[in-house]
């Protein structure tokens, strides 16, 4: 199954030891895995796990899948990729997003707003951060004056998170690859489509942009306590304003469940969410992985990325087999 490139996301809402996950990286290195990727949730802060990996690992690429444009100034971001860029030079990869109002707003007293101006902006000064440019910036989102990086000069590919067409045409306009995810093979031509049609307007090459798509996935021995837990990880993203619209073509019930589920009836809300919602973003088993990876190829991913489920929080023997499936054996 790793003949083509595949990658792997760490499961970070999981509640498992960073030792554990550094491991599993190290384990999927050998493995011969292309790259491995940490979000950043309420779990792992992103840029130590990271360098951890970093640390153990030798060839594998590294990447945060996403860190938030809200979160951090984009001076502190440039800060964490050169770091982890003098760890592991020419493996790091910058996977930035526009997160959710949930993650900036409630958790972290930000202001979500004008997501697209802000994501441009950051993706800006991050790569003249990087680039080891003095910033002298006033701008809509962002300001920052006399900042420059004490470490050298260097380039990240950034991939950028993206769900609507705005943030879609964004990654056309300016991203070496689009972020995909909560994306069933069906729908990736039409979403590309909206990616390459951007770039050509601001004349790229759209062949220069890759297309990069996470998935949930499980092969462990609790296929059925696997299935409730994805239904339930189907029905949160998909009750978030901003992912909302990704769920909408697989999920029949979306709009009552999303009522059930702001009058407080989270359980009725949850048995709106059918099986045929939920297989729609997740693979379980290993013929269903292998099955869903060749989907993926074949609609146009270049990197399908696989998310290492627990059937439970807390499961390690979940992504551990997952990773085994992707290794091959049996």
């Amino acid at each position: 199954m790793t003949d083509s490139p595949v990658a792997i996301t760490m499961p970070v809402e999981d509640g498992l030891p960073i030792g554990w996950l550094v491991d599993l990286v190290v384990d999927a290195e050998r493995a011969g895995i292309d790259t491995a990727l940490v979000g950043e949730v309420a779990g792992p802060e992103v840029f130590a796990t990271l360098g951890a990996m970093a640390a153990r690992t030798e060839r594998i690429r590294l990447g945060s899948g996403i860190v938030a444009a809200y979160t951090r100034s984009p001076a502190l971001v440039a800060m964490g990729f050169a770091t982890l860029i003098s760890l592991a030079p020419g493996r790091v990869i910058a996977g930035i997003g526009a997160s959710s109002p949930i993650v900036v707003g409630r958790w972290h007293g930000g202001e979500f707003d004008r997501p697209l101006t802000t994501v441009r902006e950051f993706v800006g000064l991050l790569r003249a951060a990087l680039a080891g440019e003095k910033l002298s910036h006033d701008g809509p989102r962002f300001r920052s004056h006399g900042f420059r990086l004490d470490l050298p000069p260097v380039k990240v590919p950034v991939w950028l998170g993206a769900i609507n067409p705005r943030m879609l045409a964004l990654a056309g306009e300016l991203a070496d690859a689009v972020f995909m995810t909560w994306c069933p093979p069906t729908e990736v031509a039409a979403k590309r489509a909206v990616v390459d049609a951007a770039a050509t307007d601001a004349g790229r090459n759209p062949a220069d942009i890759s297309t990069v798509l996470s998935f949930w996935a499980y092969t462990g021995p609790a296929p059925e306590q696997a299935l409730e837990r994805m239904r339930r990880s189907v029905l949160a993203y998909a009750m978030v304003p901003t992912h909302r619209p990704a769920f909408a073509g697989t999920f029949d019930g979306l709009l009552a469940a999303a009522e059930a589920w702001q009058r407080g009836d989270r359980a009725a809300a949850l048995a709106m969410v059918p099986d045929e919602a939920v297989m729609a973003q997740c693979a379980i088993g290993a013929d269903a992985l292998s099955e869903r990876i060749a989907a993926y190829r074949a609609a146009g991913v270049d990197l399908p990325v696989v998310l290492l489920t627990g059937a439970h929080v807390g499961d390690r023997t979940g992504p551990q087999a997952t990773l085994e499936a992707l290794k091959g054996k049996p």
